[in-house]
């Protein structure tokens, strides 16, 4: 593989802003610019998806995209990358080619240009076996889901979900750090960290569909380390079985299988535990005497067992609950990021809807014509403002509601 191309960023911005000088009829070309240093580079991930039919080598598809990124002069903002078919190595192999998260580093989605960059490539293949459910002794099912990550049904939802600026990388950047920690033999007794993060917040708001996303992006990210990643999906009301003696074996069920997949130092082991508030609830009733002993038992089993968890370096816990308050302290103290998703800004509202329309345009369900010119459109919403019968207090809603009404009312005017 040929080495990257090294021009520095400012030297680039030297480089391309200075006409070459003439002293005495003899024209002097700008100096060539000086070695790039490490941190002029921002690292940008690139993740590559193979085909279902593809057996090449992990290795071998990211040396060639590493090599055809060298190769092309390309500006990085999140998008497709297309697959060059003058490679037919590519072509076979490869489904698609993505730039992601360049916002993570970049203010103000400003575009990196190829010489700023120092690319990232993760190559990935989704497993299509859906989730694994397990029967218990009684022929019901199991009190857990499991997936082989990265999988087919989350494909594209890291993408769908719209948070509040900073949120998902926030979540990123966490688990990496813990990560980090983990495998580089960090005294948690001198630094502290559980690799538990709790999203709380109400109803509706995406919090376990992120946390799935969550663990299928990182399981992208880290694949050259966990060749092996997988995904165990708990429902905590399920552990609480009408009959209470039943709970515990259905824990220890649990933790067991947990157990099994740590053991293998190249399996990546995400836990979600969804409404984590059920087990402040049950503990809450049994000390007030209204359940069985056997309740507080099982939430204090389950505690222990998550704790137990804390030894294994290749494992996180990812919770979910809907109502803040209702989450027992002694598990809130355990988590090393506590998120509020809370509902949609009205920026994030904006940006789910344009995602709905274009996917809509994109299949052709709705028509590309609008009928109306640009600068027709950029004088629509000053119509729709003055179209108002009180302009002083503008509602978003009524907004919106008023412009297709002033965008039909343009159209219909709009000579034959």
């Amino acid at each position: 593989m040929s080495a990257p191309m090294e021009i520095s960023l400012q030297s680039a911005t030297d480089n391309f802003g200075a006409d070459t000088s003439e002293q005495n009829g003899i024209v002097s070309e700008p100096p060539p610019p000086p070695p790039p240093l490490a941190e002029d580079k921002v690292l940008v991930s690139v993740e590559v998806c193979l085909k279902p039919s593809s057996t090449a080598r992990i290795e071998d598809v990211r040396s060639a995209v590493e090599i055809m990124l060298e190769k092309r002069s390309l500006s990085y903002i999140d998008g497709p990358v297309p697959v060059p078919l003058d490679d037919s190595f590519l072509v076979e192999n490869v489904q698609r080619i993505c730039v992601c998260d360049t916002d993570e580093w970049v203010e103000n989605h400003d575009i990196l240009l190829f010489w700023q960059v120092k690319p990232g490539v993760h190559v990935f293949q989704l497993s299509e076996e859906g989730p694994c459910e397990e029967l218990s002794g009684d022929g019901q099912l199991s009190s857990f889901n499991e997936w082989i990550l990265p999988a087919k049904e989350f494909d594209g939802m890291w993408e769908s979900l719209i948070y509040e600026s900073g949120l998902k990388q926030r979540l990123l950047r966490y688990a990496a750090s813990a990560l980090l920690f983990s495998e580089k033999g960090v005294d948690p007794f001198l630094i502290s960290w559980n690799r538990i993060i709790l999203l709380h917040g109400p109803p509706g708001t995406g919090k376990t569909s992120l946390c799935k996303a969550l663990a299928q992006k990182l399981s992208i990210r880290f694949s050259s380390r966990y060749p092996q990643c997988q995904l165990v999906e708990v429902n905590a009301h399920s552990l609480f079985s009408k009959w209470f003696s039943e709970s515990g074996k259905l824990v220890a069920k649990l933790f067991q299988k947990i157990q099994e997949m740590v053991e293998e130092e190249n399996n990546l082991v995400f836990v979600l535990i969804d409404e984590v508030e059920s087990l402040a609830a049950a503990r809450k009733a049994a000390l007030s005497g209204s359940e069985p002993s056997d309740s507080i038992r099982v939430v204090n089993a389950l505690l222990t067992q998550m704790d137990k968890l804390k030894s294994a370096t290749n494992v996180i816990i990812l919770t979910t609950s809907n109502i803040t308050a209702a989450i027992d302290i002694a598990f809130v103290d355990r988590a090393d990021i506590k998120a509020y998703v809370g509902p949609p800004t009205l920026q994030a509202r904006y940006e789910i809807l344009r995602s709905c329309l274009q996917e809509l345009l994109r299949t052709g369900i709705l028509s590309n014509s609008q009928g109306l010119s640009g600068r027709a459109l950029r004088k629509l919403p000053f119509l729709t403002h003055a179209a108002l019968a009180n302009p002083c207090i503008c509602d978003p809603s009524k907004f919106l509601g008023t412009m297709i009404d002033t965008s039909r009312r343009e159209r219909s005017e709009l000579p034959e």
